[in-house]
């Protein structure tokens, strides 16, 4: 089971309160506080996660307007996926740091993980809140993706592919992972709805809806592995 860390000394913004969502209209409700165990898993509980912000040191705090959200039913799975993942394993928390380390490349476009973020999460991974689901082929680590679990809430932060379909397959098996007698109420965030990821079946919901899925899922058991 996870190991609760000391909670956080800095407040965050009770979006549930009309007030305050109303004061708040953009997706980016935060600026700094810190990368703490307890920090981070009082935002996931509050609808916030982290990013780093523009100038060196800096820390965002995020909460979309329109959350992108993947309904556990709603995957798109096409034949040449189902036919990708015969041909691949998928493990859980084999190689978490080696997952961070691929979603972190920094030739990658779009590249937002530093070394702060990834140490923050590996820290995370070693209390029990933190998990990556990995694809294998041929011995090597060929895709994955990484999130924080608490309850039934799943947060996927980052995934990345070094074989056609890889990070899809991934995606498959953490579904897969969820879908057990608590699958209705599971709530599998991915934060923003993409054109790639609204091709998998993401749809988004307003802030309102995701905190009150949000609410319900966090008091769910963890899925079986992570219990």
């Amino acid at each position: 089971m996870p190991v609760e860390p000391p909670a956080t000394p800095w407040r965050f913004p009770d979006l549930t309160d009309p007030e305050v969502d109303a004061a708040l209209p953009e997706d980016l409700v935060g600026v700094g506080a810190d990368l703490e165990p307890g920090t981070l898993l009082a935002a996931y509980r509050g609808g916030l996660f982290p990013m780093p912000g523009e100038r060196l040191g800096s820390l965002t705090w995020w909460s979309p307007v329109e959350r992108g959200v993947l309904p556990l039913d709603g995957l798109r799975v096409t034949r040449s996926l189902r036919k990708s993942a015969r041909r691949m394993e998928v493990r859980v928390d084999t190689a978490f740091d080696a997952v961070v380390e691929a979603c972190a490349d920094p030739s990658r476009d779009g590249g937002w993980i530093d070394g702060a973020i990834a140490g923050a999460y590996a820290e995370l991974h070693r209390l029990g809140w933190a998990h990556s689901v990995e694809c294998w082929a041929d011995g090597e680590l060929v895709g994955g993706l990484y999130g924080v679990a608490v309850g039934g809430l799943f947060a996927g932060e980052s995934m990345f592919h070094r074989r056609t379909d890889a990070s899809k397959v991934a995606l498959l098996g953490l579904v897969e992972l969820l879908a057990d007698e608590h699958a209705g109420e599971r709530l599998l965030d991915v934060q923003w709805q993409t054109p790639h990821l609204a091709s998998l079946g993401v749809v988004a919901v307003d802030r309102q809806e995701y905190l009150h899925r949000l609410r319900r899922a966090i008091a769910l058991p963890l899925p079986a592995p992570w219990r």
